[in-house]
């Protein structure tokens, strides 16, 4: 959700826990697939007054999808706890970068074409083994196919491969909200680097844990992990 405090508004917080907004008060939040079935913004008026608003979390239908020949882990068990408590606090640590950035604020587009190949919240089963439910959307297209930047941004990550993400990029657009586009072939952008939207993020690829060649396309708002589908224009 997009919204504006009142005018001279300060203190927004949600559940509690305070609410990034721009000097005119313009803000996001965002709610996962397992959030509470109510919420509370409240903020402070211009007159020092407390105020508040409750919103209502209305839960949606949600697939499970099985991959019975693709296993939980991709690589060996040892190999996979060595590696990956590094990983995380590598993606993390990129993710939690302070921004002021307003990319957020404008449209936002497909970073691929192609098939919609998995959906958001999806409960996923790996080869019989049921995991963490999928976080993103997922776009089936050839091995080489161009991804582009949904809506500007910094680049914050751009290496791999990873051992579940492959070659990954994130990508941020200010206010906590960060785009994750995982599995590329080749990454065209460097950390640091400064995008609009259209620009080439790389090429969508099979790296990591994978059964063929996608764009996985996730959304993450402060950790919250969000839906992308629902940030795209009309």
């Amino acid at each position: 959700m997009r919204g504006r405090l009142p005018a001279g508004a300060t203190e927004l917080t949600l559940d509690g826990k305070p609410v990034k907004t721009s000097a005119d008060g313009a803000f996001l939040i965002g709610f996962s697939r397992d959030s509470s079935s109510e919420a509370v913004l409240a903020w402070r008026n211009a007159d020092g007054s407390a105020a508040s608003r409750r919103l209502a979390v209305a839960p949606r239908p949600w697939q499970i999808e099985s991959l019975p020949g693709l296993p939980l882990r991709p690589v060996p068990d040892a190999e996979y706890e060595r590696r990956r408590p590094a990983e995380l606090a590598r993606i993390g640590a990129a993710r939690a970068v302070p921004s002021d950035l307003m990319d957020w604020a404008e449209p936002f587009r497909r970073p691929a074409e192609g098939r919609v190949s998995g959906l958001f919240g999806s409960q996923r089963i790996y080869a019989g083994t049921p995991s963490a439910f999928h976080a993103g959307v997922d776009y089936a297209a050839p091995a080489g196919a161009p991804v582009l930047a949904p809506v500007g941004g910094i680049v914050r990550l751009a290496e791999g491969p990873f051992t579940l993400e492959g070659n990954l990029v994130l990508l941020d657009h200010g206010f906590g909200l960060v785009s994750a586009f995982l599995h590329l072939s080749r990454i065209d952008v460097r950390e640091g680097q400064v995008l609009k939207a259209g620009d080439a993020i790389g090429s969508i690829g099979a790296t990591g844990r994978v059964t063929g060649p996608h764009l996985h396309w996730g959304i993450t708002w402060s950790g919250v992990r969000l839906d992308p589908d629902r940030l795209l224009a009309e």
